[in-house]
């Protein structure tokens, strides 16, 4: 038993130190071609990134998958313009999916919602239908930090100054930043499937490794990690197998683009987003509003096996609750009832 112990703390040793030494050296490796040349075979890809093979021309879902009444709209911003989806009324709701999604995650919560909500569905920066930034050398293009200003800039169009926000995956951490960098914008926040990134970095196990391999595989510099993710969406879609969702997803991430911002969102979680959290914690920043955790219990979902999800959020807000639902981590998708009830319940209260 104490051999079985030892092992494992190295374990988790060398996991650490390799995860330290992978931040440290490759996630300051800029692609080719320097900064800001986000001029490669396709809208918004770096160079490097291969040519995506001609397929037949899909049209975006939205109108599909939303209810009658629910409308899309492309918003300028000063940094680009955002794909948004827009439907409902009554007290406006901020609606940020998660990777490699779109807004479409939200279509099957969307029905009831809309009853009570105005929800208002971004695409981020990077993803989707929206615009793709020029690369900066620190990553900080796709940092969560100008994809939470976004967002403000997304509701402030569309005449809100203050409002709730809910986030799955990636969006949730997008979520978590906007609350602390605009604390005066921001009622409510309800996050899925998520524990903060910081702790995630500073805890690395073996186990957190094996569950969530992609978050180091996508580290890796361009364009090695974007050409392996672009073959595996062409496949899937030469497959002719995709439909409804799945197709909608993969239509999105054929574009050098979108593949290239979800690594470089990912590169900036690891690197100049983690400095950010970092000047937080020192500052004892917390969360003030309402914050609901979401999260997938077992079998169906890593961060429930994983982690204490909800003692761990318990430390970063002042307001904290928390239910775990069985459906898998895209909780929206695969328990979209339970999910619409507790988003209901929790921005009711």
């Amino acid at each position: 038993m104490a051999d079985q112990t030892r092992r494992r703390i190295l374990q988790g040793a060398a996991l650490a130190a390799g995860a330290s030494a992978l931040l440290s050296t490759e996630l300051g490796a800029q692609a080719p071609g320097g900064a800001g040349q986000a001029k490669g075979k396709g809208k918004g890809a770096a160079p490097g990134i291969m040519e995506i093979p001609q397929l037949p021309k899909r049209d975006p879902a939205w109108s599909k998958l939303f209810p009658a009444g629910f409308k899309n709209e492309r918003v300028k911003t000063t940094a680009g313009e955002i794909n948004c989806v827009v439907g409902g009324s009554g007290p406006p709701v901020l609606f940020m999916h998660g990777a490699p999604q779109s807004l479409c995650t939200w279509h099957l919560v969307a029905p009831e919602i809309s009853k009570h909500y105005t929800m208002i569905m971004t695409d981020h920066r990077g993803y989707g239908d929206s615009f793709k930034p020029a690369d900066l050398p620190d990553h900080s293009s796709m940092s969560k930090r100008p994809m939470a200003q976004d967002g403000v800039d997304v509701m402030k169009h569309f005449g809100y100054d203050k409002f709730a926000v809910v986030g799955h995956d990636r969006g949730g951490r997008v979520a978590h930043r906007m609350v602390r960098d605009h604390a005066d914008k921001v009622t409510k926040i309800l996050v899925i499937d998520i524990v903060p990134a910081l702790y995630l970095y500073q805890h690395v196990t073996i186990d957190f490794v094996q569950a969530y391999f992609h978050w180091f595989n996508y580290l890796r510099p361009s364009p090695a990690p974007e050409n392996e993710l672009i073959q595996q969406y062409v496949q899937q879609a030469q497959s002719g197998t995709l439909t409804g969702l799945a197709d909608e997803f993969n239509r999105c991430m054929l574009n050098p683009g979108s593949v290239h911002g979800m690594c470089e969102d990912y590169r900036a979680s690891a690197s100049y987003d983690l400095k950010l959290d970092e000047e937080d914690k020192k500052k004892g920043v917390k969360v003030q509003v309402p914050l609901h955790v979401l999260w997938a219990a077992p079998p169906g979902g890593a961060m429930g096996r994983l982690y204490d999800v909800l003692g761990i959020w318990k430390e970063e807000g002042t307001k904290v609750t928390g239910k775990a639902l069985q459906g898998g981590h895209s909780l929206q998708e695969g328990n979209p009832k339970e999910t619409q009830e507790e988003i209901l319940n929790f921005l009711k209260a």
